[in-house]
């Protein structure tokens, strides 16, 4: 295992959702190929949208104290970032988007430290929105200088009960296929 380390962001609220599950399969993906990798659940959290205060700029943190410092953080040490969101009404869930917009307004205001970080976005719905969702979250990736490699097709899931993902075995190729490209090139960095 190297010191490298790549943070998946989950956006479900569901505890072991279709998204949770997904992670979870890249995170064993990643350690599989030799990089730590750490599922951290924003379900739980009440992640509070941006109020463009710009203090983060002075204190190197965002001022809101809803618990997304302590991720924003983890980002900040890690190499890799990967971010799952379930599709509610052909978006990303909210509060993934809310927090994706945060870690990028403290990333901004305190040297970029998300540039050449590897990673992206990965949508999983029960019929569709997914390449609406994607494009969303992959602008946060685009924008903030990181790298993102491919896979073998979009990074997106179908599936709308707990376990359905399971079902889409080319989805599921495609996401072992990024995860395995992240991993690798986290470690070449």
């Amino acid at each position: 295992m190297t010191d490298k380390k790549v943070v998946l962001l989950c956006g479900s609220p569901r505890q072991d959702g279709n998204t949770r599950q997904v992670l979870d399969e890249c995170a064993s993906v990643i350690r599989a190929s030799g990089v730590e990798a750490e599922v951290i659940p924003l379900g739980s959290m009440q992640v509070r949208s941006c109020i463009a205060c710009m203090k983060c700029r002075e204190l190197g943190r965002c001022v809101l104290d809803d618990g997304l410092d302590e991720v924003i953080e983890q980002v900040r040490g890690a190499e890799g970032l990967i971010v799952g969101a379930p599709v509610y009404f052909g978006t990303a869930r909210a509060d993934m988007m809310a927090a994706l917009q945060r870690i990028g307004m403290v990333s901004k205001g305190n040297g970029n430290f998300l540039s050449w970080k590897v990673g992206g976005p990965i949508a999983v719905a029960r019929r569709g929105g997914q390449t609406s969702s994607l494009q969303e979250m992959l602008m946060f990736f685009l924008s903030n200088d990181m790298i993102v490699p491919g896979s073998l097709y979009w990074n997106m899931l179908f599936g709308g009960n707990q376990g359905d993902v399971w079902k889409d075995e080319e989805g599921i190729l495609g996401i072992r296929r990024f995860a395995e490209n992240v991993a690798e090139l986290v470690k070449r960095i």
